[in-house]
């Protein structure tokens, strides 16, 4: 990117940017054991009480539909209020609405299978709900934390926040829960604690108030912005379809149980492998990030995320199983950053909020409904072949959305994209 310097780890002598990065990796940390714990959880309770491999799987993939569906009706409202109100306190109300799920799991979790399922899918809507507000909050929030130049490498270091948690969280989860059923609900919880007196700690400079505030209004200029502008579309829309076919993380439980015949300390170790490919990847990147042919680099990382999600499916080492998931999360790390790096840069501050919200949807909707039909491709295919046709499909649509956004395709830089956009059609240019 023209005029930035080398990045460096001098970033954080932003104190606000520090304090939110150390409370975004406790949050993150705590809810990668709470995932682990939920997901053996119930296929494991399934299993044991005669459902089969496909049905188990079903199970889990109801459990991430019980989470997109309230996301996907609440989050536009997420967005604007993350635009409207103090996006601070957001955040400090939905970590204090994950705590309270994290103690209510923690109830639940040795009642038994006729409690405990249950007891996942009011935690799962729970979830969903507060989630709605705080990705949108939070990712609105980030870019008032630091220099405009200093916004990518900031990014990056915010997604290394969360990929250090995919590497500690999970296997602190799989091993925690060798201990009893509870232990790692409390665990989070603990860490959540931590991460929300750091948030209530913090003191960011007041954000830019919006011109038009009635909430139906905010909601539909979000929309139009994105639908105008072909550059985050592009970057949006091709995470969903990317991360809806070949998303394989609800089947995880599956795959460590009954296809390589491991236990919840190996789920862990999987889950972790993504994280490792992930931070390794982020850490490069906050040390020397993309600076030229951006669209290529994230369509590549597509392209090869699909074909990591082939292996891992027809893998019968858990180790390979492991190299493979690190590879397709190395390669989504650095789609994550092109895509987050385009949409900030190419948004103004009054309207990060909603342009996060229509983001998160499309996000949630690759990952929660995504655990949705991965559960439902495994009852009709089988967990083996579901994975593979979906890291088929993932390849395709890349190649595909090549097609439909060329300029995205084309895209070279980050500010020069942002200086070319149209203006949005709303009153922000007046």
């Amino acid at each position: 990117m023209p005029g930035l310097h080398t990045p460096s780890l001098d970033i954080f002598r932003h104190r606000l940017f520090a304090q939110f990065w150390v409370a975004r990796l406790f949050a993150s940390m705590a809810i990668q054991i709470q995932a682990t714990a939920m997901g053996w959880q119930v296929y494991d309770s399934a299993r044991a009480h005669g459902q089969s491999i496909g049905e188990g799987a079903f199970i889990l993939g109801l459990v991430g539909l019980a989470q997109f569906l309230p996301l996907l009706v609440l989050s536009l409202f997420g967005g604007q209020a993350a635009d409207r109100y103090n996006r601070r306190l957001i955040l400090i109300v939905c970590f204090i609405a994950k705590l309270t799920i994290l103690v209510w799991l923690a109830f639940a979790a040795n009642l038994g299978p006729e409690i405990i399922i249950p007891a996942v899918f009011i935690a799962a809507i729970g979830a969903g709900m507060t989630n709605a507000f705080l990705p949108p909050a939070a990712s609105a929030l980030l870019p008032m934390l630091l220099p405009r130049e200093d916004l990518p490498q900031g990014i990056a270091l915010s997604s290394l926040a969360f990929q250090t948690s995919l590497i500690i969280g999970p296997i602190l989860g799989g091993v925690l829960y060798d201990a009893g059923a509870s232990v790692p609900y409390l665990v989070a919880a603990a860490l959540l604690v931590i991460a929300l007196v750091l948030l209530v700690l913090l003191k960011p400079p007041a954000q830019e108030p919006v011109k038009d505030a009635r909430t139906l209004n905010m909601i539909a200029e979000g929309l139009r912005y994105v639908r105008s502008n072909k550059i985050v579309l592009g970057a949006i829309s091709l995470d969903l379809v990317v991360v809806l076919l070949a998303g394989a993380v609800a089947l995880l439980p599956v795959f460590a149980r009954d296809i390589l015949h491991a236990g919840p300390s190996e789920l862990g170790v999987l889950r972790a492998a993504m994280g490792v490919g992930a931070a390794g990847v982020t850490v490069l990147l906050a040390l020397k990030p993309i600076r030229t042919r951006v669209g290529y680099w994230m369509f590549g990382a597509t392209i090869l995320f699909g074909l990591a999600t082939i292996a891992f499916g027809l893998s019968q080492s858990i180790w390979l199983s492991a190299l493979a998931l690190g590879i397709a999360n190395g390669a989504d790390a650095i789609s994550v950053y092109v895509r987050q790096t385009l949409i900030q840069l190419n948004t103004p501050d009054a309207m990060r909020g909603r342009v996060s919200a229509v983001s998160y949807v499309f996000i949630s909707a690759s990952n929660e409904l995504g655990d949705f039909e991965a559960g439902l491709m495994a009852r009709i295919f089988g967990p083996v072949l579901a994975v593979t046709i979906g890291g088929v499909g993932a390849v395709a649509a890349s190649v595909w959305w090549m097609r439909l956004f060329p300029a995205l395709a084309k895209a070279d830089g980050f500010e020069p994209i942002a200086e070319r956009r149209d203006p949005p059609p709303s009153t922000l240019g007046q």
